[in-house]
């Protein structure tokens, strides 16, 4: 069983209808990140986690999923960033042997070798991963100078070529996207892949405070415009 050194557990819901599609699922945060976005809503699991969280045992978590697999469907496993834990294939491994849930993985495809690991070990079920913004843009929102994003087009090809289920997503903020920057996005993903803008939501965790949100009619607006090019392209976090 791995240890909460190896696979440190900041936070954990357990149960969630909306973040696992299809699936009723619990969710496990895990601290630490390699990028430091200012709009991040886990902030507390990202910078100086290890003060601001109070770690979960892997093996309490364990027994709890066990107790609940007959009620649950699957777990996902977010973040912080999961790929960057050492412990992570061994907690997925223990949580399949002795759940069977499915595992829904967010990443932000950072570190596409890992991924191609867990892929290839048919370890992951689903996978989201977040496109922060267009490839020129890309170092601004994330917090890194210099972020290599032939790392990002790696994970992205990995993920269109492995055969499981998955989203791309993007969290639209005025700040730092427009139209033409969310266009350019979806050239990378390309048109078959599923897509989907997120709005921005104001919170106090969240680093930066002078971040905006788009107005509901607004995103629908543009997401209107750019399905009839893109039809993959839905919206989340507003109301029909």
């Amino acid at each position: 069983m791995v240890t909460k050194t190896q696979f440190q557990i900041g936070g954990f819901q357990k149960l969630s209808l909306l973040d696992f599609p299809g699936k009723v699922a619990a969710i496990v945060f895990t601290n630490g990140c390699n990028m430091r976005c200012p709009f991040c809503h886990n902030y507390e699991l990202v910078e100086n986690a290890e003060e601001n969280t109070e770690l979960f045992e892997p093996e309490e978590v364990l027994e709890y999923l066990i107790k609940r697999k007959n009620v649950l469907d699957g777990l996902l496993i977010t973040g912080g960033e999961p790929t960057i834990q050492p412990g992570l294939e061994q907690f997925i491994r223990d949580v399949r042997e002795k759940t069977g849930l499915k595992i829904k993985l967010d990443t932000n495809g950072l570190n596409p070798d890992k991924l191609q690991d867990l892929i290839d070990k048919k370890l992951i079920d689903y996978i989201a991963m977040d496109i922060k913004n267009d490839f020129e843009n890309y170092s601004e929102i994330t917090g890194i100078k210099k972020i290599n994003v032939d790392r990002i087009q790696k994970s992205i090809e990995i993920i269109k070529k492995s055969g499981v289920d998955y989203e791309f997503r993007t969290t639209i903020i005025k700040n730092y996207h427009n139209e033409k920057k969310i266009e350019n996005i979806l050239k990378i993903v390309g048109e078959d892949s599923n897509y989907y803008l997120q709005k921005f939501i104001v919170s106090e965790n969240v680093p930066d405070k002078d971040l905006v949100s788009y107005e509901d009619d607004e995103l629908k607006k543009m997401v209107e415009k750019l399905s009839k090019k893109y039809p993959k392209i839905k919206l989340r976090g507003i109301q029909n």
